[in-house]
């Protein structure tokens, strides 16, 4: 498949910012074998003073800018052709549950991707006894790791509500849980917190996501927005999986990939601080068009 993604988001302040420097983690990866950045740019209005390209610890691209003149706005803006290329059907090839833990001790790597990274909490993902709990009775039927991952996507599509009012970007994932509500970043950090109490490393995916109108209706420009699933380690035979707990899907050639990292911590689209009183808006507009033949 092939998608022309472009995006802006815009942050309005209430009283111009004396300085300001921010991340911005928007253009999709190239993954040999999964995705192909075809051609993209970014840009920033006004022009910041400072531009710095970086890769993080994880592979993921990001851009540092930084302002040190007032300025009242920022407009990020992003747009790109990608190839996302169809994944081999998954074989369940990997251990039970209670093998698993032996598995991970037997891999000596500490690279980007070792499971040693994804179990413990990390900066948004704490281990709770109520998404651990939760994870086990989903868990014990299951024959298998991947099967576990499944069960535990599956039930929380179904526990979950989809509701936009019902957390911000700072909500915690324990709190979301309980009120069973929440966006995709709620549900990939619940699955995420679930898997790790249970011992199955997990990780956190930012993207963007294709998405179709209802039927006869036409399609809305901007109404697609950035998407966030999860990654889950099964082992050394299978490798890391990925899987989207908002639509109960495996991660497929309808999810492109921006960043991968621990948790949204890590692969945030846009984060950073600003000298400046009063408050702020932010607006994110996001299209993802396919230009193959479905």
């Amino acid at each position: 498949m092939i998608y022309d993604v472009t995006l802006k988001i815009v942050y309005d302040y209430a009283n111009p910012a004396a300085a300001s420097r921010q991340i911005m983690r928007l253009m999709p990866l190239d993954i040999p074998g999964e995705q192909r950045l075809v051609a993209g740019s970014q840009s920033v209005t006004p022009k910041p003073q400072e531009w710095i390209n970086r890769t993080d610890f994880f592979g993921n691209r990001s851009v540092e800018i930084g302002y040190t003149k007032p300025h009242r706005d920022i407009v990020f803006a992003m747009q790109s052709r990608v190839e996302r290329f169809e994944l081999t059907p998954f074989i369940d090839t990997s251990a039970s549950l209670s093998d698993l833990a032996g598995e991970i001790a037997e891999n000596q790597s500490l690279d980007p991707w070792a499971p040693h990274h994804f179990l413990g909490s990390s900066p948004r993902i704490k281990l709770e006894d109520a998404t651990t709990g939760y994870a086990e009775s989903l868990a014990a039927a299951a024959s298998s790791v991947f099967s576990a991952v499944i069960a535990i996507g599956e039930a929380l599509h179904a526990d979950m509500t989809y509701d936009a009012d019902a957390t911000t970007v700072d909500t915690s994932a324990l709190e979301a849980f309980q009120g069973r509500r929440g966006v995709c970043q709620d549900f990939s950090h619940i699955m995420i917190a679930s898997l790790r109490g249970i011992g199955i490393p997990a990780g956190y995916v930012s993207g963007y996501l294709r998405t179709a109108p209802p039927p006869g209706k036409p399609r809305l420009a901007g109404a697609d927005a950035m998407h966030a699933w999860v990654r889950a380690w099964c082992g050394p035979s299978m490798g890391w999986i990925e899987y989207d707990p908002t639509n109960a899907v495996i991660a497929g050639a309808d999810h492109i990939v921006v960043a991968r990292g621990r948790d949204y911590s890590d692969v945030a689209p846009v984060k950073g601080n600003m000298r400046t009183s009063g408050s702020h808006t932010t607006d994110q507009f996001v299209d993802v068009i396919s230009l193959s033949a479905d």
